[in-house]
């Protein structure tokens, strides 16, 4: 025993001669820096503008107006220069010309995506001098999607960025990631270096006073958007007319605790800084993007009123599954009739499916008689 203690005492002073202590702390230090470095890479690689696995496709782009305004009277005009003066002047360009503001929609394949694409899309109509920039989670380009976008004659960019599918397996998904940054690489890689950037989702519902407030917004605005969180609310807290807090009920040690739909930024601001990004980082997308700006609270541009008016609105579509009906394909052919496009289109866009093997049973309702589909079919 009294040996082993002897031992035990030797190998602690062998350990703690200076030489050796030396070398211990040497080879600490050097696993400590190994460590950072790697971390630090990491964090590079997440921040990073243009990381590997991203996927960027232009499926289709028209950056021609097609749309016809109507002119407002000269009373109407009236009324609404003199609310809206203020913004008009000082959103007007050098050369006199509102500045554009580029409308990024991140977006993906759903039963519901073109139903609301379609509703974004007659809302943006009304606004003059907007860019739209459609980026699709999906491996390939949507044909339906160019055609729906060029029925609405806004210029437009459709990209096909599906998300890595290393993040689809996460408990929450970072939906919209791989579309925003697709976008920013969009803007960059066609040196657009004046306008307003906005991300806007597909199933946001958009007052048009929101497009005439952030068209003059100088470095980043922001704004209350509805219908969100616990609150129903998250909005900048202003005073005197300055950005001092955040009312968000879900602040999770985030510096900016802001909606994606509650802010604009200058595009000359924003190439300052060519690492702007954001990371795969469900709920903190917002914060690590304007992290990355470098944006400072003093810098905030308060809009809606000092940010006592809401016109942006989260809205939400309840997702449903698309139904399944029993329809065999030769039943649709033999009807000779609308059925088989009009069932193909939606089968298409993901909204319902036909099966000949199962599925809600197919009928047919005139008179207010009801009658199988096939039994109609056989019976014309």
């Amino acid at each position: 025993m009294k040996i082993a203690l002897k031992h035990h005492k030797k190998s602690i002073l062998m350990l703690l001669h200076p030489r050796k202590l030396f070398i211990v702390l040497l080879c600490f230090g050097f696993m400590l820096y190994l460590y950072v470095t790697y971390a630090s890479d990491e964090i590079n690689k997440e921040f990073a503008s243009l990381i590997e696995n991203d996927t960027l496709t232009v499926c289709n782009e028209n950056k021609r107006d097609k749309r016809a305004f109507v002119l407002p009277s000269s009373e109407t005009a009236s009324t609404l220069l003199s609310t809206t003066s203020t913004t008009t002047q000082s959103s007007q360009s050098h050369n006199g010309k509102l500045q554009i503001i580029y409308f990024v929609t991140p977006t993906y394949p759903r039963r519901e995506q073109i139903a609301e694409l379609t509703r974004l899309g007659q809302t943006l109509m009304h606004v003059q001098n907007l860019f739209w920039i459609v980026a699709d989670d999906s491996d390939v380009c949507n044909a339906r999607l160019d055609k729906l976008l060029d029925n609405f004659g806004i210029p437009y960019v459709h990209l096909s960025s599906p998300m890595p599918y290393l993040y689809r397996s996460q408990k929450t998904i970072p939906r919209g990631v791989s579309n925003r940054r697709a976008a920013l690489a969009w803007i960059k890689n066609n040196n657009i270096k004046d306008g307003v950037l906005y991300f806007g989702d597909d199933d946001n519902t958009f007052d048009l006073r929101l497009f005439s407030e952030i068209r003059d917004t100088q470095r980043v605005s922001m704004f209350p958007v509805g219908l969100i969180g616990d609150y129903s609310i998250s909005s900048p807290i202003v005073k005197h007319g300055k950005v001092v807090a955040f009312f968000d009920s879900w602040p999770a040690k985030r510096k900016w605790p802001v909606d994606m739909a509650g802010f604009a930024v200058n595009l000359s601001y924003l190439r300052k800084y060519p690492n702007a990004t954001m990371p795969y980082k469900a709920g903190y997308e917002e914060d690590a993007f304007l992290r990355s700006i470098e944006l400072k609270i003093d810098n905030i541009e308060p809009k809606a009123s000092d940010c006592t008016e809401v016109y942006v609105w989260h809205t939400q579509t309840t997702k449903t599954k698309a139904p399944l009906i029993k329809i065999a394909n030769d039943v649709l052919e033999n009807s000779k009739t609308n059925l088989n496009t009009l069932m193909k289109f939606l089968d298409e866009m993901g909204v319902s499916h036909t099966s000949p093997a199962a599925g809600a049973k197919a009928s047919v309702s005139k008179d207010g008689k009801s009658k199988s589909l096939v039994y109609w079919v056989k019976s014309q």
